[in-house]
C-alpha cells in the first residue's frame, strides 16, 4: 500500500491532535489565579515554618501583604492581649483574640495595600518556649492612591509556645508605635 500525502495527513492530524490534547489536559490542572506557593533553591518559601521565631515574623509579615486573616490568627494564642497607649487618656489600652482579630479583619478590608517590613531586632530575652522580643517595623498602609499612612514603631512581643515541637503563638503584642 502507497501512501499518498493526503492519506499521510490524515494519519498525522489526529495522531499530532491526540498527543496536544494529552499535553492540555496535564496542564488542565494548572489555576493560574491560584499558582502554587514558590519554594526551592531559587525561592524563599512564602509561608515561615512557625517552630521557628523568624518563621513566626515571617507570617506575620505575610498575613499583612496578603491580607490573610486565617494566617494571622494562627499566630495569636487564645489568651492573646494586644497593649496599647492611648496618649489622649495617658493610659494603656489593651483587647483580646477576639477584638484584635475583628480589628485586623477590618484593616484588612478598609486598606488597598499593606506593606510591612521588619527591621533588626532590639532586644530579646527568654527561653526555647517563652520569649520577649522587641523589633522595630515599618508599615505603609495604602487606603487608596491619595490617602497612604507609613507607620514606624516598635512591638514588644511575648511569643510561646507549650513544647519545643509545638508552633511558636503571639499571647502579648505591646504596640509603641507612632500611630
Amino acid at each position: 500500500m502507497k501512501l499518498t500525502s493526503s492519506k499521510y495527513c490524515r494519519l498525522i492530524i489526529p495522531l499530532f491532535s491526540f498527543v496536544a490534547l494529552l499535553i492540555l489536559l496535564n496542564q488542565g490542572c494548572v489555576n493560574p489565579f491560584a499558582p502554587a506557593l514558590a519554594s526551592g533553591d531559587d525561592n524563599e518559601d512564602i509561608i515561615g515554618d512557625q517552630k521557628t521565631v523568624e518563621g513566626l515574623f515571617q507570617n506575620f509579615r505575610y498575613s499583612y501583604m496578603f491580607k490573610d486573616t486565617l494566617v494571622y490568627g494562627a499566630l495569636l494564642a487564645d489568651d492573646f492581649r494586644f497593649i496599647f497607649r492611648d496618649f489622649d487618656k495617658g493610659i494603656d489600652e489593651s483587647w483580646g483574640r477576639d477584638e484584635d482579630m475583628r480589628t485586623t479583619s477590618r484593616l484588612f478590608l478598609a486598606t488597598q495595600n499593606l506593606d510591612l517590613n521588619w527591621n533588626d531586632v532590639i532586644n530579646s530575652v527568654g527561653d526555647t518556649l517563652v520569649q520577649d522580643i522587641s523589633r522595630g517595623f515599618n508599615l505603609t498602609v495604602v487606603f487608596n492612591p491619595t490617602d497612604v499612612v507609613t507607620v514606624f514603631g516598635r512591638v514588644n512581643l511575648r511569643i510561646t509556645r507549650s513544647s519545643t515541637n509545638n508552633e511558636w503563638k503571639i499571647s502579648q503584642w505591646r504596640d509603641e508605635s507612632n500611630f
